[in-house]
C-alpha cells in the first residue's frame, strides 16, 4: 500500500461514515446547488473515533484523531478550513523515532451544543469548546472555551460573554469599538 493510499485510506471510510446522515448521501449541510466537496471534512485517523451529531455542520474540516476522540454536539458548526486536532508526537524522541511515537489517547475535543468556529480555526487538544460559544475566524484553540463566550486571538482569549436565552441581551455595543461584532466573517 502506497503512502498515499495509507492516508487516504481513513479519510474515505470516515467521508462514508459521515455521508450516511442524509438519505441522499451528500454530505451534512450540502446543498443542492453547491459543490459536494465544500462540505466534506477530511478525516485523518481511525473514524469510529469521531462522533458527530446528524445536524452538526463540518464543511470541508480537517479532523485529526490520531490522538483522541473527537465529539460534535448537535447543530454545531464550522466555517470553511477549520482544523481539530488531536495528534501530537513525543518532542522529546529524534528522527524517525519522532515521527512514529503518537499517543493513542489522551488529546479528546468536545465541541458542545451550538458551537460556532468560524473559518481557519485551528483546535489543538485536549480542550473541551463549551455550548453556544464562538470562535473568531483564524483563531488558535489550545485550551478549554467556556460555554456562552465570544473567544479571538492566537492563542484565543475570551473577549465577551453571549447573553444565555432567558437573559436580556445587552444594549448595542459602539460600532467603533472593537472587532468582537466582526468575529463572524466567516
Amino acid at each position: 500500500m502506497s503512502l498515499v493510499d495509507r492516508l487516504t485510506a481513513p479519510a474515505r471510510r470516515g467521508l462514508a461514515l459521515l455521508s450516511r446522515a442524509r438519505p441522499d448521501g451528500r454530505p451534512p449541510g450540502a446543498r443542492d446547488t453547491e459543490d459536494p466537496a465544500l462540505f466534506r471534512p477530511l478525516v485523518y485517523g481511525d473514524p469510529e473515533r469521531l462522533h458527530v451529531h446528524p445536524t452538526a455542520i463540518l464543511n470541508n474540516a480537517l479532523i485529526n484523531l490520531s490522538s483522541g476522540e473527537v465529539t460534535i454536539g448537535e447543530y454545531a458548526f464550522f466555517g470553511h478550513n477549520v482544523s481539530v486536532l488531536t495528534g501530537t508526537h513525543d518532542w522529546r524522541k529524534f528522527g524517525a523515532e519522532r515521527q512514529v511515537a503518537v499517543p493513542r489517547s489522551g488529546r479528546d475535543v468536545v465541541i458542545e451544543e451550538g458551537a460556532w468556529l468560524s473559518s481557519n480555526v485551528v483546535v489543538v487538544g485536549p480542550c473541551r469548546i463549551g455550548a453556544h460559544s464562538v470562535v473568531g475566524v483564524g483563531s488558535l484553540v489550545l485550551g478549554d472555551i467556556p460555554p456562552y463566550t465570544v473567544v479571538a486571538g492566537s492563542p484565543a482569549r475570551v473577549l465577551r460573554e453571549i447573553p444565555r436565552p432567558e437573559e436580556p441581551a445587552p444594549p448595542p455595543s459602539d460600532p467603533a469599538a472593537g472587532a468582537a461584532d466582526r468575529l463572524g466573517a466567516g
